[in-house]
């Protein structure tokens, strides 16, 4: 069940909550609670809403990443924030925990993105193969400590495994990433991403919003004392 701690942003309009590592954000095969549930319910609860409660999935953050996941209270906020996240104009900022260090400290990766769906494994090409789709991520290192790598990263596209791939393409796979190449496996199946940052309009009051996420409690998490904003 959700708390009031688990919400870092409610209003009328938009719900954003923290999503925990090992939960999907909408459900799956597995049959396991999903956040999209758990957020029905906890404003079903708060709002002693009679009947079925309205939430819009306006994007997905994947079972084993942590962090900010954003859902729409209302069917125009929901066409309007899956507009924005179409067109990009919702700035998403991810933090993760690498343990080889970039040869280039600050770039731009640039990769061919092909989905294997029986798998669920993303595989990133120099050139366009039939069934890719183009990825786009800048990143930077932001803090070294014993022998752990924090990098920022921002996505200029949505692709599916998109930073996992990315990242492990250029050698940097992330801490706890087995299937893109981790040789650490992390006691609760969870990869050290965590979608940290959303900054964007707000899709009725055309405010600007910016919502950042609590970091983990992870042992490698707790190495770093970076901020970042």
């Amino acid at each position: 069940m959700l708390t009031s701690a688990d919400i870092i942003f409610e209003d009328n309009h938009i719900i954003i909550v923290q999503k925990p590592a090992g939960m999907p954000t909408q459900g799956d095969e597995s049959g396991d609670t999903s956040l999209f549930e758990l957020v029905q319910q906890y404003i079903k609860k708060k709002y002693n809403k009679p009947g079925d409660v309205y939430l819009g999935l306006v994007h997905r953050v994947d079972r084993p990443v942590s962090g900010l996941v954003m859902f729409a209270r209302t069917s125009k906020a929901a066409s309007r924030l899956s507009e924005m996240f179409r067109e990009r104009t919702i700035e998403k900022t991810y933090l993760a925990i690498v343990d080889t260090q970039p040869l280039i400290l600050e770039d731009t990766i640039t990769n061919y993105i092909w989905k294997d769906k029986e798998a669920n494994k993303a595989y990133c090409y120099n050139k366009e193969k039939n069934g890719s789709k183009k990825a786009v991520l800048d990143y930077k290192q932001v803090q070294a400590v014993g022998g752990n790598f924090l990098l920022e990263v921002k996505p200029h596209t949505g692709r599916s495994h998109q930073i996992r791939a990315q990242l492990a393409s250029i050698g940097c796979p992330i801490v706890g990433d087995n299937k893109y190449g981790s040789s650490i496996t992390l006691e609760d199946r969870s990869v050290s991403l965590l979608a940290r940052r959303l900054k964007f309009i707000h899709p009725v009051k055309k405010t600007l919003l910016e919502v950042v996420s609590k970091t983990p409690t992870g042992r490698f998490w707790q190495k770093f004392t970076y901020q970042g904003f």
